[in-house]
């Protein structure tokens, strides 16, 4: 099975991100849903805060996605392109509601947190190899994926199996673990993700989803073994850190002149394994993080930075968000970034970033302090 449909041939971009971005509402106060009485109007979705976060630091972004004829879809649109995102093959959908989701204030990671979903049906889990421009999706240096995508509906599923296949010109492709048990509809959730993963050539996966989804305990090791294929491997430990198992002859994404990077060989060496430690941060929110992670290392990778240099990107791409009310944060500047991540290891170690970091106004010295 091929992508079909009307192709363009658009201009290369830096990345291209498929998948749902959805309308959320973010609750006034602390407390149940049932009790919250207003709500405040956001946006989410794991692919389009990628693009939007990678767009705001200067690279040229894609967005591919579908969303309803209705307001919120109209509200997608304008704030995801005022980022200046490439939103022009977004399919806008006139029998297919936009999703919507409402949320608790609390922190994700606790039995209190809700989240409400209404995107069943909706515009873009209609997305299929039918109805998406193959032009569109393969013009990007990287095609950043997540596995949220496979759970919205078996059009979607094909989709993303026919994305993460090998072709001559198949783009880099970035894929998202994000494992959502509450929304897969069955029990074939992990065993789908493992596969989608296993065919990509960049996988950010969280060593506690790895064990929730997969069963695997024994850390990073372990993991790297469950997912032997991809050049890249970079497995997020929480606060601790990250490491990124690198395999012998890792493509860089293909340049703007020529898209079709170069066929992936099997490695001839062992991988080379790199752990950075987490920042100290004065945390305002904890959303968003994975994502500005998965944007800040893609960003270092495009600029073909060394791999030590690419997770520390991640890590103060995440501190944007950590630090920052919303789930969407702009990110530091390249040279403020640059200069933070070229740090020697106990200098990294004594960063603290509190909110407000990112300002150019900030001077280094107000951010190396001891924790």
């Amino acid at each position: 099975m091929t992508i079909s449909g009307p192709c363009n041939a658009p201009d290369v971009v830096d990345v291209v991100a498929l998948g749902e971005s959805m309308v959320t509402f973010l609750p006034s106060r602390p407390g149940r849903l049932a009790d919250v009485p207003s709500f405040e109007r956001g946006i989410g979705g794991a692919e389009s805060n990628v693009a939007c976060v990678l767009a705001a630091a200067g690279h040229s972004v894609r967005w591919v996605s579908r969303v309803g004829t209705d307001g919120f879809g109209d509200h997608l649109v304008e704030v995801i392109g005022g980022y200046g995102v490439d939103v022009s093959t977004v399919h806008r959908d006139p029998t297919r509601p936009t999703g919507i989701y409402f949320r608790t204030a609390g922190d994700r990671s606790t039995d209190a947190h809700e989240v409400a979903y209404y995107r069943a049906g909706s515009a873009a889990s209609a997305m299929s190899v039918d109805n998406v421009d193959p032009g569109a999706v393969r013009a990007g240096r990287v095609l950043h994926l997540s596995g949220i995508t496979a759970a919205l509906s078996e059009g979607c599923l094909d989709l993303l199996r026919e994305l993460t296949a090998p072709r001559p010109d198949r783009p880099l492709v970035s894929f998202d673990v994000n494992h959502r048990a509450g929304l897969w509809q069955d029990t074939d959730g992990p065993r789908v993700l493992l596969e989608l993963a296993r065919g990509a050539d960049i996988v950010f996966v969280g060593e506690d989803e790895a064990e929730e989804a997969w069963g695997v305990t024994g850390g990073p090791e372990a993991i790297r073994e469950a997912v032997p294929e991809p050049s890249v491997l970079v497995v997020k430990e929480g606060a601790r850190g990250a490491t990124v198992f690198e395999g012998a002859g890792a493509p860089a994404p293909p340049s703007a002149a020529q898209p079709t990077p170069p066929a992936p060989s099997a490695p001839s060496a062992p991988d080379t394994l790199t752990f950075v430690h987490a920042l100290n941060v004065d945390v305002v929110a904890p959303v968003g993080a994975g994502d500005a992670f998965a944007a800040g290392f893609l960003s270092a990778t495009l600029r073909e930075l060394p791999v030590r240099h690419r997770i520390r990107h991640g890590h103060l791409w995440a501190a944007a968000a950590l630090t920052s009310p919303g789930d969407l944060a702009t990110p530091p500047t390249r040279p403020h970034a640059d200069r933070l991540a070229a740090l020697d290891d106990d200098a990294w170690g004594r960063l603290r970033l509190g909110p407000g970091w990112t300002q150019p106004a900030q001077r280094a010295e107000e951010e190396v302090r001891t924790p």
